[in-house]
C-alpha cells in the first residue's frame, strides 16, 4: 500500500469541507496514533492552542485516534523519533516554514519523517516543507531544500485576486512549477496518484491555470 501524503492550505473556519472529510474517513479506518509536529519548537503557547483545534476538526467528523502526541522542544529528539516511527498519521503544523525546517534538520527528525510509513499531512508551513524544493515567498523568492517527501511545490493561502502575488509566482515559475492553493483545498498523493480538492492553480513558465488531477512525479 502506498504511503499517503496530504497537503493543505488551511481551514479558517476550523472545519473540514465535506470532500476532504470524506477522504479522511476513507483513509483512516485505522487510527492508532496521531503525532503533531510543531512549526516553532519554542512557541509552546501556539502549539498548545492549535493542536486541540486540529484534533477537534478530526473528532467532529468521527475520526478519533487512540493516542495523540505533540512534538516540540519539550520532547527529547530520540523520543520524538520513536513516536514518529509508531504513528498512524503525522501532522506537520502550520506557522513558520523556516523555523520548522531548521528544527527538523537539527534534531534529525527530518530523517525520521522520511523513514516513516505513516500518512503524513501538512498544513500551510507543513505543506510547504514537504516538497523537494520548498518556497516561502514571505521570506525569499528563492526555493530552498525541503523534506523531499513530495515532488510538488505549493503556495498556501493563495488569493487569485492578489495581482502582486500572482505576478511574483509567475516569475518564480520559470525556475519551477508551483501549485497555488486557496484555503479549504487539498492535494492528496499516494504513489503515482495525484488528486485535488478545492481551488488549486498550477503556475508554470509564467502561465497560471486551474490544476487537474494527474500522475504524481515523486
Amino acid at each position: 500500500m502506498c504511503r499517503l501524503f496530504g497537503l493543505f492550505s488551511g481551514f479558517p473556519s476550523y472545519h473540514f469541507p465535506l470532500d476532504i472529510a470524506n477522504r479522511f474517513r476513507k483513509e483512516f479506518a485505522k487510527r492508532d496514533r496521531m503525532v503533531f509536529v510543531c512549526s516553532d519548537p519554542a512557541d509552546h503557547e501556539r502549539t498548545d492552542r492549535e493542536v486541540p483545534i486540529m484534533r477537534g476538526c478530526f473528532e467532529e467528523i468521527g475520526l478519533s485516534f487512540a493516542r495523540y502526541d505533540v512534538i516540540d522542544d519539550r520532547i527529547e529528539p530520540v523520543r520524538a523519533a520513536q513516536w514518529i516511527s509508531e504513528a498512524t498519521c503525522i501532522h506537520l503544523m502550520g506557522g513558520h516554514p523556516g523555523l520548522q525546517r531548521q528544527y527538523l534538520r537539527e534534531t534529525g527528525l527530518d530523517t525520521a519523517l522520511r523513514r516513516s510509513s505513516a500518512a503524513l499531512l501538512g498544513v500551510s508551513a507543513g505543506a510547504i516543507n514537504m516538497a523537494v524544493h520548498s518556497l516561502d515567498t514571505k521570506e525569499s523568492l528563492e526555493p530552498y531544500e525541503g523534506l523531499g517527501l513530495v515532488g510538488i511545490t505549493v503556495k498556501p493561502h493563495f488569493d487569485p485576486q492578489n495581482l502582486e502575488l500572482v505576478s511574483t509566482l509567475k516569475g518564480i515559475s520559470y525556475k519551477l512549477p508551483i501549485h497555488a492553493m486557496e484555503d479549504n483545498s487539498a492535494i492528496f498523493i499516494a504513489g503515482e496518484d495525484l488528486s485535488f480538492i478545492g481551488s488549486i492553480y498550477r503556475v508554470d513558465k509564467g502561465e497560471i491555470m486551474p490544476a487537474a488531477s494527474s500522475s504524481a512525479i515523486r
